[in-house]
């Protein structure tokens, strides 16, 4: 709100601010405290692996455990395929940090990313453009545009929609953040049934597929997993929190 970036801020901390810099920072105030909107929301924009990503109601917030996600797919990347050109793919890219993230991270990734909101595709389209990333927007539902396009991916990662319909949620994000990015059915898991079902028609032989979940349903992951992926290496890591938050399962021969 002050329009300074942090070593300008302190800088000028002992300085007085202008009149109408206050009223703005007023305002921005009461929009937070008596409005419950979040701070991303006002600002307009998060940071996401370092890069400011423009967020509005249209899409979710960024959230720290999904930095972690990116990091884990770019390791995976590099003992599986390090060196070599691969297809990526971010299903419900929502802001497209995911997606822009890895393709500026990594250049020899190709990366797609779909959603089936238009006004979410136009706030990442718009992140790619600003960030200089090349990222192809696919509107659509899940995976159903790229199976039309009979397109093929090394990569699948994706942070659906996980809280379960009836899971109380603090009012900021319910009152705020897009419902089509946060609920994922009676149990939280539909998303996830959705895309490993149909994920062999979109996958390369050799593969990896990555996803953030619910912290509480490692055992529910793992069993949708074993289920559409019987010979694939499925694991779960803890976040930084020590939670468990995200699922990697690798379709390949390679050893650990």
């Amino acid at each position: 709100m002050s329009g300074l970036n942090g070593a300008e801020f302190y800088s000028a901390y002992d300085e007085e601010i202008g009149e109408e810099k206050e009223t703005i920072i007023q305002e921005a105030i009461n929009r937070y405290l008596v409005d419950n909107i979040p701070v991303q929301y006002i600002l307009g924009y998060s940071y996401f692996f370092g890069y400011p990503f423009d967020v509005d109601e249209n899409v979710l917030i960024p959230r720290p455990e999904t930095e972690e996600l990116v990091s884990y797919v770019l390791a995976e990347y590099d003992h599986y395929f390090s060196g070599e050109e691969v297809t990526v793919v971010d299903i419900g890219t929502g802001s497209g940090a995911i997606a822009i993230t890895l393709a500026k991270e990594e250049p020899l990734m190709k990366v797609y990313a779909t959603d089936i909101s238009q006004p979410a595709l136009v706030v990442a389209k718009k992140n790619a453009q600003k960030l200089g990333a090349e990222v192809e927007f696919i509107a659509g539902d899940l995976l159903q545009p790229l199976i039309v396009r009979e397109l093929k991916f090394d990569i699948l990662v994706s942070n659906p929609p996980y809280i379960p319909k009836k899971e109380e949620v603090q009012s900021i994000v319910k009152d705020n953040e897009p419902h089509i990015a946060l609920f994922g059915g009676e149990t939280g898991l539909y998303f996830y049934e959705q895309i490993l079902a149909n994920a062999h028609k979109i996958l390369k032989p050799k593969n990896i597929i990555a996803f953030e979940h619910s912290y509480s349903q490692k055992k529910e992951m793992l069993t949708i997993a074993a289920k559409y992926f019987p010979q694939g290496k499925a694991r779960v890591i803890q976040d930084m929190f020590g939670k468990d938050r995200i699922m990697i399962i690798v379709n390949d021969d390679k050893d650990d």
